[in-house]
């Protein structure tokens, strides 16, 4: 396995992260804790949970899987989404941040988080929701109790980025030290102008849905109805015959004779493709089963050489895409 520091920390993660969105949902606790142990047996120190994750089912069971290994794991999880019904039950207010984090160490069973992360921005009917101030002197109180060891955001547009950079070196607060944002060949929106911003200022990249909600596991093909264990199956974020089935269909078969020369899986050339851009710090496998994870760290091993990610521009134009994660 493979590690490097987590934007301008000292924190070293490994490449790949074990994403637990599915845990406490169609991962039971059972084959959660499995998964979790196989990825830390094989390297994997960083792993991403949120506490909207199935009403904090998901941190439940990664706090069982991780106890007696816990000082050897980076442990992230978020805060922001809705997680009751009441007006201060969400966003980036003091009052939600604080909350949040006091009940996801309870649901983890540990005293400190070492990443701390803003799930999403106040945006649409959160809008104008806190200051990017209070957030920052809340989280900051929170790394000086020692409940929190460092901060991140995620799907942050990149003025908002720049904006909280500012803030906390002129205020002398935490700084943000990652983002995690969604990036993909098929969805490569965030090179516009989010990833130019990261590097510039430091901030380390972290991929959720590498696979674009699984287009790119290899699993689906145009004409043929999905597997009946898929994503597309379950109507989970994935349609094939959504707004952008037929774009994805074209990329995907222009895609398949350069995956099949490399004699790789279209998972794992999907996530060494990430891991070729040096903006990328690690990139997310959120696995259902073991054999998911098992394919995903195999991408460890697979070295494209410029040629093939000039072959990958050609059916995939930099920059191309539209992200519903930045409205």
């Amino acid at each position: 396995m493979e590690y490097v520091p987590l934007g301008k920390t000292g924190l070293q993660v490994s490449r790949i992260c074990l994403g637990t969105m599915n845990f406490g949902d169609s991962t039971d606790e059972a084959d959660g804790i499995k998964i979790t142990h196989a990825a830390l047996d094989a390297g994997i120190n960083f792993i991403d949970t949120a506490d909207v994750y199935w009403s904090g089912r998901s941190e439940e069971i990664v706090g069982k899987a991780v106890k007696g290994r816990r000082d050897s794991v980076v442990l992230a999880t978020k805060c922001w989404a809705p997680m009751g019904k009441g007006p201060n039950d969400r966003s980036s207010s003091r009052l939600h941040v604080i909350r949040s984090c006091e009940n996801s160490l309870r649901r983890l069973q540990t005293d400190y988080l070492d990443l701390f992360i803003m799930h999403r921005p106040d945006t649409g009917k959160f809008w104008p929701g806190a200051p990017i101030e209070e957030s920052l002197r809340a989280l900051t109180d929170l790394v000086r109790q020692g409940k929190v060891r460092y901060i991140g955001t995620s799907c942050y547009h990149a003025w908002r980025i720049v904006e909280s950079q500012l803030i906390s070196r002129y205020e002398g607060l935490e700084r943000f030290c990652s983002d995690q944002l969604n990036y993909s060949i098929l969805n490569r929106y965030v090179e516009n102008q989010i990833l130019d911003v990261c590097q510039r200022y430091g901030v380390g990249v972290t991929v959720f849905s590498p696979l674009n909600y699984g287009w790119l596991s290899g699993k689906y093909h145009r004409g043929m109805e999905p597997p009946e264990d898929s994503r597309a199956a379950r109507n989970f974020k994935m349609r094939v015959d959504g707004p952008d089935a037929d774009r994805n269909f074209s990329i995907l078969e222009k895609l398949e004779p350069i995956v099949e020369e490399r004699g790789v899986t279209m998972s794992q050339f999907s996530l060494a493709w990430l891991l070729k851009n040096p903006a990328v710090t690690s990139v997310l496998s959120g696995p259902r089963i073991l054999s998911h994870l098992e394919d995903n760290i195999k991408a460890l091993e697979v070295e494209l050489d410029d040629e093939v990610m000039q072959a990958v521009d050609e059916v995939a134009p930099p920059k191309s895409g539209s992200n519903a994660e930045y409205p």
